[in-house]
């Protein structure tokens, strides 16, 4: 009989075991989420992008007339003072190289016009024997008139005579400049050249071109010794320290959020902290731009102005890699929910409120929503958790516990 109930005992501590493993195992288990909570905070809006630094004014020195360009010893970074820096410098073109017939010519030409110079010289020395004879005939003629030896007629025709003289003296004069001035012309065809016709190295001084700023060099177009024409560029300056901006190509639909003197964030740039600087201008047009997965975007530039003080850039040049970060929005004192947080309850947005381990949809009014966090207008309070990223398969009342607790 003993036998008999400690085998009811110990079959109905088994089945009791039993039963407590099943209850154990198919007991409803709260589900693991990420919690967040809702607070208080500064919040801002901002449209990021990334963009350039750019020289607002750079200035490209370029050759003022067709010349020998020396070479410059100039390189990208040195330091200029306006006027006082000689950036590059040039001498006069060298004259064409002269062909045997060109050559013989000019010579020829010179010889005729030396040739054509002692001719004009010996009709200058007849003319100024014929004014001598012309003086004295006048003199005696005179003389003789007024003894009253010849007619007042052999008078006139000695003073006829002798203007006549002196104006081919005048003549003759004038012809020995046309001369010179011949022989001059012809040979300037040989400047630069030898008696032979060989070119002659250039003796002429450099003319010098000073910085039309205080800067530094941005680039250097053409450093090596050339012939250039006039106007072809040689190297551009700029002034990268309080001249320097920020040229950012926004998407149009970002342009129209973005207003002057919004304040911007700007980062990345290489440096140990981040730099400030407000929008100074938006442009009007719009221009179209493909992106690297070839879609079709129509962008807008805006330009943005340092605030920070030079020395905190010091090493910032022009073309330089940033990315921009434009305050478009901001409040200082905003209710704040994390933004995986929301999900869409028809046309609402909606979240679940943890209270006592259990979850509670709540229907919750947005106002700004950057990505990371949501402006709370109505529906939850500050000290409020809520669930993270809440999964389809949770619903309303469900048994919840965080994921990250021990």
């Amino acid at each position: 009989m003993a036998k008999k109930s400690s085998r009811r005992i110990l079959t109905l501590g088994a089945a009791a075991v039993v039963g407590a493993g099943l209850a154990a195992a198919f007991w409803p288990q709260p589900v693991l989420v990420d919690m967040g909570d809702v607070k208080r905070g500064a919040m801002m809006q901002t449209v990021d992008e990334e963009a350039r630094t750019k020289v607002r004014d750079p200035y490209v020195v370029s050759t003022p007339i067709a010349g020998h360009l020396l070479r410059v010893d100039l390189l990208p970074g040195d330091r200029v003072v306006k006027g006082e820096t000689v950036v590059a410098r040039m001498q006069p073109t060298n004259p064409s190289a002269l062909d045997i017939r060109t050559r013989e010519q000019a010579r020829a030409a010179i010889a005729a016009s030396e040739a054509a110079l002692r001719v004009a010289q010996a009709d200058l020395n007849k003319a100024l024997a014929d004014r001598d004879l012309a003086e004295s005939d006048l003199a005696r003629a005179r003389k003789l008139f007024e003894q009253e030896a010849v007619a007042e007629a052999a008078l006139d025709r000695a003073i006829s005579q002798w203007r006549t003289v002196e104006a081919t003296v005048d003549t003759a004069r004038a012809a020995i400049s046309m001369r010179i001035a011949d022989l001059n012309n012809a040979r300037a065809n040989l400047i630069s050249f030898d008696t032979n016709g060989t070119f002659k190295s250039a003796t002429s001084e450099a003319i010098n071109l000073p910085s039309p700023i205080s800067g530094v060099v941005l680039r250097v177009i053409q450093q090596s010794e050339t012939i250039l024409p006039a106007g072809a560029p040689i190297l551009e300056v700029g002034d990268t320290n309080t001249d320097l901006e920020v040229v950012v190509e926004l998407l149009s639909t970002d342009a129209v959020k973005v207003a002057v003197g919004d304040r911007v964030l700007i980062s990345n740039w290489g440096g140990p902290q981040d730099l400030n600087g407000i929008v100074e201008r938006v442009d009007p047009w719009g221009f179209t731009k493909y992106s690297a997965l070839g879609v079709e975007e129509q962008r807008v530039n805006a330009i943005i102005r340092f605030t920070d003080l030079p020395e905190n850039r010091v090493s910032l040049g022009h073309g330089f890699r940033v990315e921009t970060r434009i305050v478009v929005w901001e409040n200082e004192d905003a209710l704040l929910v994390p933004s995986s947080a929301l999900f869409r309850d028809q046309s609402s947005w909606a979240v679940f409120s943890v209270e006592n381990g259990v979850a509670h949809q709540k229907t919750v009014t947005i106002g700004r929503n950057n990505g990371f966090d949501a402006e709370v207008i109505e529906g939850l309070s500050s000290g409020e958790t809520v669930i993270l990223y809440p999964s389809a398969g949770l619903a309303n009342g469900s048994k919840v516990a965080s994921r990250s607790a021990p």
